[in-house]
């Protein structure tokens, strides 16, 4: 798995917008799927992708009681995706089954999937996590708080939005993966993410990986817009 290109996320509603999308690129990319692609084509769509020579983070967020998530990921181990995840909210016992079903999953001779909690979603603000979650810490401590729990649980690493990936870094250690969607080029929209950054902000605050959507799916010269993102990812401090 290349750890250091920008993963791109495939939001698309079938595989033949995704293939269109595709198309243009020359090279391999590392590439996310989400519950809308997975769950219109199924478990193909992954095992597809990767015949075609893509890294796949397949971004289910799973969160139910241990025993199902354990189940579920013993499944998706199977079919090749390079990350997956769970919702670190489901608790500790959650996340080390899930670890587990991933193990027990890999076929012989295969490295398991990493695996991150997603920790906050970055379309969530402190206002909205304190009224509608009735969490009472700062967004941040909040963060802090799941990705700590993640790393005893036995996860890779987490989901979190820029803001938070240095203070992650620091708590749980350089190797401990940071990786932050809500990224934005100059000028980009927001659309419905809040706690967003540029690609050479994301570096300097530490994150480990980069997911870009609709700043590049949506543009009007994707390939360009991939590479113009890749550049700045890809510039030293």
């Amino acid at each position: 798995m290349n750890k250091y290109n920008p993963i791109i996320a495939l939001d698309f509603p079938t595989k033949i917008d995704a293939y269109h999308f595709l198309q243009p690129f020359e090279e391999k990319l590392f590439v996310k799927v989400g519950m809308e692609l997975y769950l219109q084509e199924g478990p193909s769509i992954v095992s597809e992708l990767k015949e075609l020579g893509h890294d796949v983070f397949l971004d289910l967020k799973l969160h139910d009681i241990p025993n199902t998530v354990k189940s579920a990921m013993r499944g998706l181990a199977k079919n090749g995706a390079d990350l997956v995840n769970v919702h670190a909210a489901g608790g500790i016992h959650m996340m080390e089954s899930a670890v587990e079903g991933l193990e027990m999953g890999t076929p012989t001779g295969q490295k398991r999937p990493l695996i991150i909690g997603v920790t906050q979603l970055t379309s969530t603000s402190e206002q909205q996590m304190r009224n509608e979650q009735k969490i009472h810490l700062s967004l941040e401590d909040s963060v802090l708080h799941y990705a700590s729990i993640s790393k005893q649980a036995g996860l890779d690493g987490v989901v979190c939005s820029v803001l938070e990936a240095s203070a992650i870094k620091q708590n749980c250690g350089a190797h401990f993966l940071r990786v932050t969607p809500g990224i934005r080029l100059l000028q980009g929209q927001e659309h419905d993410q809040i706690r967003i950054a540029t690609p050479e902000v994301a570096k300097a605050e530490g994150s480990s990986l980069i997911v870009v959507g609709r700043a590049i799916t949506q543009s009007a010269n994707p390939v360009e817009t991939y590479k113009l993102v890749k550049q700045q990812w890809e510039a030293k401090k």
